[in-house]
């Protein structure tokens, strides 16, 4: 006791003066991050006060009145939650076991092997981000063949910071073909088979973003190809399931095609835009198994992975879901809303492209604004064009001329259409 009452005293005490909360300059070597680019597009349409102002930045549904939608699926699902009187408690730490047993069913399908099997490990994520970042670190800590992981060209923003905080080397495939503003797949092709052998590929499973552009069911088997003869492990992003096509076993051909190829995958699910839940925040991370002995292994360790992130995922949200999905009168509701809101989307590319170039006779080849598919469009559009388009017609997207599709109406588009042609012209 005296020698620990003899070290209190010699130590210098910490008065409020000199508490470490008004230490001077502590945090002077924290630099100012760079904005956010789609939040900064967000941010100066809120200041906009015209009128006229359009926001394409942000990847979320509006209707067709350019208003948040809420699902009927959605309010009958929580229609029937309230009804049964639930409770608050915590979810376990892989989520709820209805969601993500109807998740793996979307996903691979009902007759998938592995699906009857049982060689899914899965859990709840929160949302897509949440289910990358599982599946992130999980292959941080356990993929054998290194730290490697190739990224289409152009991918998600936030796709390189997620596997880069993970500790992965982030290389990159050729995807986009700017000239044709189509897939470049000769260039895939080349960079898949010169990709370093064991390293994992992130594969976009349908509405690709940011481009829209996806591989035809004949690329997507020859993409399967490729990536079993150089042993890439494929990472599929299904963010947008249903959304693209309209249709939920369409889109998710790829996944399911590689799945039967003998692949073993890893996939992030999403339920943000299929379902309209964005602050919901409900996704699903898996990945296919060998046998119930190694599901077993890996559930075991995704669970350690959680604990200390975020210990357990959200619950309303994923009762939502869950209640959609395995209720089969509002599935079947789901899916025609769905795929209504597909074709409101696919109905606004082919009256752009109308516009473009019949009313206005836009200079260029714009035939790309039908092909591609899904939310978003790389419209080809220049950042001084984007930026035109900002300052003199109240226009606001990312500087690169992606688009949300979604946020394209009837009151709207005519005035779109009309001033991108002026900005292409020249006489914005």
């Amino acid at each position: 006791m005296q020698a620990v009452s003899r070290t209190r005293a010699l130590a210098p005490r910490i008065t409020r003066a000199t508490s470490f909360s008004t230490w001077p300059g502590v945090w002077n070597n924290v630099p100012a991050g760079p904005p956010d680019p789609i939040l900064g597009i967000t941010e100066r349409f809120k200041a906009d006060k015209s009128p006229l102002k359009i926001n394409l930045g942000v990847g979320a549904y509006r209707d067709g009145s350019g208003k948040p939608y809420v699902l009927s699926a959605v309010k009958k699902a929580e229609e029937i939650i309230r009804a049964s009187n639930p409770d608050h408690e915590y979810l376990p730490i892989t989520g709820l076991p209805e969601l993500t047993n109807a998740a793996t069913v979307l996903a691979y399908g009902a007759n998938s092997p592995h699906v009857k099997n049982g060689t899914i490990s899965v859990t709840q994520s929160i949302s897509g981000t949440g289910a990358l970042r599982i599946g992130a670190a999980f292959l941080a800590r356990f993929w054998p063949r290194g730290k490697v992981i190739y990224l289409p060209t152009p991918s998600w923003g936030n796709h390189q910071a997620i596997f880069q905080d993970a500790g992965f080397e982030v290389r990159q495939y050729r995807y986009l073909d700017s000239k044709t503003i189509g897939i470049d797949f000769e260039g895939l092709k080349s960079d898949l088979l010169g990709a370093e052998p064991g390293s994992i590929v992130l594969l976009h499973a349908c509405a690709h973003n940011p481009t829209g552009v996806d591989p035809t069911e004949a690329q997507w088997r020859q993409i399967s190809d490729l990536v079993k003869e150089n042993q890439l492990y494929p990472f599929f992003d299904m963010a947008y399931q249903g959304f693209a096509s309209g249709s939920t076993d369409r889109d998710a051909f790829a996944v399911r095609h590689f799945v039967s190829e003998g692949h073993q995958i890893a996939l992030a699910q999403s339920f943000a835009k299929n379902m309209g839940l964005y602050g919901e925040r409900v996704g699903a991370f898996s990945l296919t198994v060998a046998d119930a002995e190694e599901k077993a292994r890996i559930d075991s360790q995704l669970k350690i992975v959680i604990r200390p992130m975020y210990s357990n995922p959200p619950l309303h949200g994923a009762r939502i879901a869950s209640t959609i999905l395995t209720n089969p009168e509002l599935y079947a509701e789901w899916e025609t809303e769905v795929k209504g809101m597909a074709d409101r989307i696919i109905n606004m590319r082919e009256r752009l492209y109308d516009e473009l170039t019949h009313t206005h006779k836009t200079p260029g080849e714009w035939g790309h604004i039908k092909s591609q598919i899904g939310m978003f469009s790389y419209t080809g559009l220049t950042p001084p064009q984007t930026s035109a388009l900002a300052e003199k017609a109240h226009i606001y997207m990312t500087s690169f001329g992606r688009i949300s599709m979604a946020g394209l109406n009837n009151s709207n588009i005519d005035y779109f259409a009309e001033s991108v042609s002026k900005a292409v012209k020249g006489t914005l």
